[in-house]
């Protein structure tokens, strides 16, 4: 590395472009690999010890050879002013030749991202269109340079989009669907703001499934990583291992057992959470529901490993002798309607979790259970038995208090540096509190979730990241904040057993920069090749006097929208010309296609529209996605549940067609 310094004065002629004629100078040195001499200093000073470190005054020329790294050089401007500036320079970096094929096999995990982004619609559609052609156009370009070279060397702006792809027909196609303005499952976009703060959110028992992390293990070394190190610990308080478990190893316990599901959870949360931060995804609170909360204390920094995996393990064993003598069930009602329907049980069932304004849980006796739903449903009310035979989170659990308390008395909480928000409390906490009774009272209060994630919005959090291997939580934390009346909140899952983890996460990655969040993008493709791209898609509009001086010959770009997409924005200008019959006929082709790219499914063609939404492969979390989809492109504010409330894309369409005319939200 060299290092050069120029005097320059605020009068005169060349001396004040001295500082430039050093970058030229080191620019030609690189390029020539020779570095001339100084030109009017033939001995060093004296008041510099040379001698004490690798530093020589150039008063030769010499060959520039590299050793170990690209060539660098430093330049110092020193104004009489005081006006001063400094610059490295370093030469472009060496590669090898582009992949022949246009394929990527080397990016992790396989799925390429490309970031694009404009001031405006119009521009984030028209700088698309020139990527499309530009790698359209060359064959052999790797795809994963072109997405390395779009975030480490392109400018991110408001307007945002990200297309997905595992290939070059997939990102093209995507390109291609961005560029036209129309719905596709490889395209994530969005307007950025200010998203808040990010709370990783650790669910409890529930959202296992056979399988779960195996892709995620075998694609993300960090992932990797933090499933060893959970391995390794769990095996002083466990009998079996980990990964058997995890992989589905033959002759493995299976996860229905509560001393394995709850462990194995764990591992899987806190690795997810490590993968996130791998990607410059950080914290700024965490939370846990029920025994997720023993993730979130690891996570934040209140247990270490060892405790934590002390924590889960032994606990989960006092419960297998709990097994048989109780059980649980969901309800799809208010908090106060479920306390007055659980009345006549009132010593034999209880409410156990607060998910949401309109998800509850209760806990107790099987028979009591039985009744209870059976009694809910003839009132028309959505309830269900959960598929656990125990009742956590009632005055049953007192019955192995001490089997709980005892194995814990060696754990060591301390006060962690993120704020935890305890759902046993509903606000956060001192951590340094969460010793072995803690954890028995998280197992025996009342879970308050919703009232936890409520205090998070009070105090301005507004991104919330599921950290598990299928989502459970997302729903209540979005219906939570609906009942808030908040709109810029963003909710987010990690993986889902429906779908390819590596493609879940990485698409969650993309929303959340879309809406303006931090990614390292850098972190998760790694170091490639720079590919020359397309330069900004400026939006000109001329203002010039006509030759007459008598009219403004303006050339007006098409309309852009403020936001959501412009196929939206069209449809919406369209509705006042056309006949009540026509716009609803519009609207629901729009509808359907926004359905099949929920579904995965290649064109809204296939959607029955009078079908209802439960017998075409939708759940709450589909309905959630559908809402969120529609909400970006129109900006109706339409709820999670709004394919609960319409139920046939008809209906939907009929909805979604009234509330564009008034623009309301609903």
């Amino acid at each position: 590395a060299l290092w050069l310094g120029s005097l320059k004065s605020n009068i005169g002629h060349a001396q004040a472009a001295a500082g430039v004629g050093g970058v030229i100078k080191m620019v030609m040195a690189m390029r020539h690999g020779f570095v001339p001499g100084s030109l009017h200093v033939d001995r060093p000073s004296r008041h510099v010890d040379w001698s004490s470190g690798g530093v020589e005054l150039l008063v030769e020329g010499r060959e520039w050879v590299r050793s170990g790294g690209p060539r660098r050089a430093g330049v110092s401007s020193f104004g009489v002013s005081g006006t001063n500036a400094h610059v490295i320079v370093e030469e472009a970096p060496v590669h090898s030749p582009a992949v022949a094929s246009g394929e990527s096999g080397s990016v992790v995990g396989g799925v390429v991202p490309w970031v694009v982004s404009g001031r405006s619609q119009a521009a984030l559609r028209a700088q698309a269109e020139r990527l499309r052609v530009r790698v359209a156009g060359d064959a052999g370009v790797d795809v994963a340079d072109v997405g390395w070279s779009l975030v480490s060397g392109r400018s991110c702006f408001e307007h945002r989009a990200v297309v997905l792809g595992r290939g070059r027909k997939e990102l093209l196609d995507g390109l291609e669907a961005l560029a036209a303005g129309t719905e596709s499952a490889r395209v994530v976009r969005g307007a950025a703001g200010e998203p808040g703060g990010v709370v990783f959110v650790f669910p409890g028992q529930g959202s296992q499934w056979a399988g779960m992390g195996r892709e995620l293990y075998e694609t993300f070394p960090v992932f990797a990583h933090s499933i060893d190190e959970c391995a390794a610990a769990l095996r002083e308080w466990t009998d079996w291992p980990l990964l058997d478990v995890l992989c589905g190893v033959e002759g493995a316990p299976a996860l229905d057992r509560v001393d394995v599901v709850q462990p194995a959870l764990f591992s899987v949360m806190v690795s997810l959470a490590a993968l996130w931060r791998s990607w410059g995804v950080e914290p700024a609170a965490v939370t846990g529901h029920s025994q997720g909360e023993i993730a979130a204390a690891y996570v934040c920094g209140a247990l270490s490993l060892r405790d934590a995996t002390r924590v889960v393990a032994l606990r989960s064993k006092a419960l297998v002798d709990l097994i048989g003598h109780g059980g649980m069930a969901s309800v799809a009602q208010p908090v106060d309607l479920v306390e007055a329907g659980i009345a006549p049980w009132k010593d034999r069932l209880s409410v156990a979790v607060v998910n949401g304004p309109g998800s509850v849980v209760i806990s107790g006796e099987p028979e009591a259970l039985d009744e209870f739903v059976e009694k809910a449903r003839a009132e028309g009310a959505q309830a269900r038995r959960i598929s656990v035979s125990y009742a956590s989170h009632s005055h049953q659990v007192s019955l192995v208090r001490d089997q709980v308390i005892r194995p814990l008395a060696d754990v060591r909480p301390r006060t962690s540096d993120l704020p935890l928000y305890s759902t046993m409390t509903g606000e956060p906490i001192d951590t340094a509190g969460m010793d072995g009774t803690y954890w028995y009272e998280n197992l025996r209060r009342q879970v308050l979730f919703a009232p936890s994630v409520r205090r998070l919005l009070d105090d301005g959090f507004r991104v919330f990241i599921e950290m598990s291997p299928h989502p459970v939580l997302t729903h209540p934390v979005q219906e939570t904040v609906e009942g808030e009346h908040i709109d810029d909140a963003l909710v987010l899952s990690s993986s889902r057993r429906d779908r390819g983890a590596v493609e879940s996460v990485v698409g969650s990655l993309a929303q959340l920069h879309v809406r303006g969040g931090a990614v390292d993008w850098h972190a998760l493709s790694g170091e490639r090749r720079r590919v020359d791209l397309p330069t900004y898609a400026f939006q000109r509009q001329r203002y010039w006097l006509n030759s007459s001086h008598t009219a403004a010959a303006v050339e007006t770009p098409p309309a852009e929208p403020d936001e959501g997409a412009p196929d939206a924005v069209t449809l919406a200008a369209e509705l006042p010309t056309l006949s009540a019959e026509a716009a609803e006929a519009r609207v629901l082709a729009y509808v359907r296609e926004v359905v099949a790219v929920v579904l995965g499914h290649p064109s809204g063609e296939i959607i029955d529209p009078d079908q209802v939404f439960a017998e075409i492969g939708f759940n709450s979390l589909a309905s959630l996605e559908l809402s969120k989809r529609l909400n970006d492109t129109t900006g109706l504010g339409l709820r999670a549940n709004v394919a609960l409330l319409h139920p046939s894309p008809r209906q939907l369409a009929r909805h979604v067609l009234a509330a564009m005319s008034d623009g309301a939200p609903s």
